[in-house]
């Protein structure tokens, strides 16, 4: 089923119609807890979901930070949350739907009879809209719900990614760029990413981050730039199977149904056997959704196919990112490095 979108407006006018159930998913690195922020206010009539305890698996009961969850787990959240077959599912967060889009894969993943769209622009474009607010929690009757698990989405393990051979799929790193070149890693055991990925971070799926969506035809263009078109296999990963959720979507928006590793970085880091590349791997992703301080002070600026070229035709490698650094004084340094942490950690650590 392809992904679907709706608008502020569109929810504001349905979210009380028949069949129809509005899931908040919000979730956060930085310690504050989604439900808290839930209960401060949602739209009316939404049901929370967890998701730690809800849309992933105890730790070690998969591979990576969030393991997805076992079909019986499953079922029962989709239960409690309302969600039968024939319900029209619409997921949102505060994140440009970095997490809802987990909610909209599991249950494309479990066979789930009914739409499901995600919320555009999320919470943000639904309180600039005007819509109503509760903060009451909804309580809702258990529906029935069957899961169907391999029925839709596909999954990848670490030993099929490792075992592709050139040539055989295109593999999507869907987390920021400084995690994919390996200069930072907040999270996970090692830095760098898969031999053979390219960098293809989530929130260059919107116009500016926690934002709207690209149209489909600049994400037809965005994906195609990176080898991503309709009949080539296409695998995505991230940190831990969140955030590659999202960048299936977007594909799956544009015709493009690509499978989820679902163990992600977070998984093939922590196995010391498996190798590790850092710094790039073709032209850089444009950096779409920082600020141009952010960019200027963090990143390389953006290389065009035809800048590489003339790089590489005077006898030099591709640009690294690591190579724009500027020397910084001791406090100055340490407050920069800070701040990109936290920033990194706010928007990929998923």
């Amino acid at each position: 089923m392809a992904a679907d979108l709706v608008s502020a407006e569109w929810l504001i006018e349905r979210h009380r119609a028949p069949h129809t159930r509005v899931v908040d998913a919000r979730w956060y690195i930085d310690g504050r807890r989604g439900r808290d922020e839930y209960l401060k206010g949602h739209v009316p009539g939404a049901v929370f979901v967890d998701l730690d305890a809800e849309l992933a698996g105890p730790k070690g009961s998969g591979p990576g930070r969030h393991p997805l969850p076992l079909p019986e787990l499953f079922a029962s959240a989709r239960a409690r949350a309302g969600i039968g077959d024939g319900t029209h599912v619409i997921a949102y967060d505060d994140d440009g739907g970095a997490k809802a889009a987990r909610l909209w894969w599991l249950l494309e993943h479990h066979g789930h009879i009914g739409r499901v769209s995600l919320l555009d622009g999320g919470w943000q474009a639904y309180l600039a809209a005007g819509g109503p607010t509760e903060a009451d929690p909804v309580e809702l009757s258990v529906a029935t719900a069957v899961v169907r698990p391999g029925r839709g989405r596909k999954v990848v393990t670490a030993d099929e990614v490792a075992a592709l051979e050139p040539g055989d799929a295109v593999l999507l790193d869907a987390r920021a760029w400084a995690r994919f070149t390996g200069e930072l890693e907040p999270v996970d055991p090692r830095a760098g990413h898969v031999p053979g990925a390219r960098s293809s971070p989530y929130v260059n799926n919107l116009v500016n981050s926690g934002g709207r969506f690209l149209p489909d035809d600049e994400l037809r263009a965005r994906f195609a730039a990176v080898g991503a078109v309709p009949g080539a296999r296409v695998i995505v990963y991230c940190g831990s199977g969140v955030t590659a959720c999202h960048t299936l979507f977007a594909l799956s928006r544009v015709g493009i149904e690509g499978e989820l590793y679902a163990g992600s970085w977070s998984d093939w880091s922590a196995d010391a056997r498996r190798p590790v590349a850092t710094g790039e791997l073709g032209p850089r992703a444009p950096q779409r959704n920082r600020s141009q301080n952010e960019r200027a002070r963090f990143v390389s600026p953006p290389a065009s196919a035809a800048s590489l070229q003339r790089h590489r035709s005077a006898g030099g490698t591709s640009p690294s990112t690591a190579s724009t650094w500027r020397p910084q004084p001791v406090k100055e340094g340490l407050l920069q490095v800070g701040h990109w942490i936290r920033w990194h950690m706010r928007v990929s650590s998923a």
